[in-house]
């Protein structure tokens, strides 16, 4: 865990000298692999090794909701996601800086990651979902050539505005306006000080056209480039904070050239020196396409980077992501469904609310070791949810983050030992009903 001690701020210096390369605490090694593409590894960062495939919670501002660092790592959570468009809103990126950065203010000590403020341009600004199979997913919006780049979705108000520099918006809790662009975006991440942190990108929704796709693109790509130096002048000036990683993030929507000629252009891209240390694969997919534009991606990155994937974990969705190549995974699903009761078992999603739970006297899957199938029963929780009770959230969260991470910790094990396909079979086969 970093130092709480705040040290005095680096000036920045524009001779700096450009770090040629990451120390040697981080770092990513390939341990096992099955299949085309399925792979077993390590991230090393300065707060430890995250084994992979690996499931990464998201604390959106510096908290699960409703459960405790410290219960995180008990469930067995490797790392902790922050958002850094909230934490910039509140408290601000200098606080988190002074406290001795994001592990240090939440009493997280294990590593963490942040993103870049890219999805808060595309939610903000138009208001759709980033789900991987949305309301419009595979139909004739989806494709439409053009005409709807300016959509916003029923009932939102437009709050940010992208321009060739960055990004003008509205705080959603004052109206303040404020401004994002590629540099302020490495400076924020480098103050929160988390161990991995994402580029600033793009992200566009799958209503987009095939035009304007092209146009994100290339402002991605040039913003990656900003990145990268910006990255690496921090790094200079900021060397009383550990190295954070830089990871490039890859959209292109549902077109494979697109996805292709951005996982080159990234993979290859060297700003006097200085490269990306991992990737994201982002945008809007639509889930019946995951694995496809998962492996149109990984078949042209580096073998010897790490890829996040962002925004899954249906259980079908992780099986797919992997088996296409993708080393780790966040997503806010598990906590927020939990929130409204919903609950993953091994044979499907259930909604404790409902009568038949009333008098279930017996873990809400009997087959979970995480502490709220060991301690209570559904009955007790249902009751909870019933009475309006805040234990509820708590006690469905970590059993819904445990059933995750637990899922992926079984396909890790399962690549390693050369069963990650039955094991596939099997659980998505109790999960669905027939195997996926």
């Amino acid at each position: 865990m970093s130092d709480p001690t705040p040290a005095p701020r680096a000036a920045a210096s524009p001779g700096a000298a450009v770090p040629a390369a990451a120390p040697a605490d981080t770092g990513f090694e390939i341990t096992a692999r099955t299949g085309a593409r399925a792979r077993a590894g390590r991230i090393t960062t300065p707060h430890g090794t995250i084994a992979t495939p690996a499931f990464v919670p998201v604390g959106t501002k510096a908290t699960v909701k409703a459960v405790l660092p410290e219960s995180m790592a008990e469930l067995g959570a490797q790392a902790i996601l922050a958002n850094a468009y909230h934490l910039y809103l509140q408290p601000g990126h200098e606080l988190v800086d002074d406290a001795g950065g994001l592990g240090a203010f939440m009493n997280w000590p294990g590593p963490t990651y942040t993103d870049s403020g890219g999805f808060q341009v595309m939610s903000l600004g138009a208001g759709f979902k980033k789900v991987l199979s949305s309301e419009f997913s595979g139909g004739e919006k989806a494709r439409t050539a053009s005409g709807e780049d300016d959509d916003v979705a029923e009932g939102k108000e437009r709050l940010a505005h992208v321009d060739d520099d960055g990004v003008t918006f509205r705080s959603f809790i004052n109206g303040d306006v404020h401004r994002f662009t590629p540099e302020i975006s490495m400076q924020i991440q480098h103050s929160l000080g988390a161990d991995i942190m994402f580029a600033f990108d793009e992200l566009t929704t799958l209503m987009n056209s095939r035009s304007y796709q092209e146009r994100a693109l290339e402002r991605t790509r040039l913003w990656a480039q900003r990145c990268l130096v910006e990255h690496a002048r921090l790094t200079a000036a900021r060397t009383h904070r550990p190295y954070q990683q830089l990871w490039g993030v890859i959209q292109g929507a549902q077109y494979e050239d697109l996805r292709r000629t951005a996982a080159r252009d990234l993979g290859t891209m060297d700003k006097d020196g200085q490269r990306f240390d991992g990737f994201g694969i982002g945008g809007a997919l639509e889930k019946e396409n995951l694995g496809t534009i998962v492996g149109w991606v990984t078949d042209e990155l580096p073998e010897d980077r790490p890829r996040h994937l962002l925004g899954i974990s249906e259980v079908d969705d992780l099986f797919v992501a992997v088996a296409a190549g993708a080393d780790t995974f966040d997503c806010v699903s598990p906590s927020r469904v939990a929130r409204n009761s919903a609950v993953y078992t091994r044979t499907g999603r259930v909604n404790l609310t409902g009568s038949r739970y009333r008098r279930l006297f017996a873990p809400i899957d009997e087959t979970c070791d995480c502490y709220t199938c060991t301690h209570y029963t559904a009955a007790y929780i249902h009751h909870l949810f019933r009475a309006k009770e805040m234990l509820s959230s708590t006690l469905c969260t970590i059993h819904n983050e445990r059933f995750v991470v637990r899922l992926v910790d079984e396909i890790r094990a399962a690549i390693a030992a050369g069963e990650f396909d039955a094991l596939r079979e099997e659980r998505t086969g109790a999960y669905y009903g027939e195997p996926r």
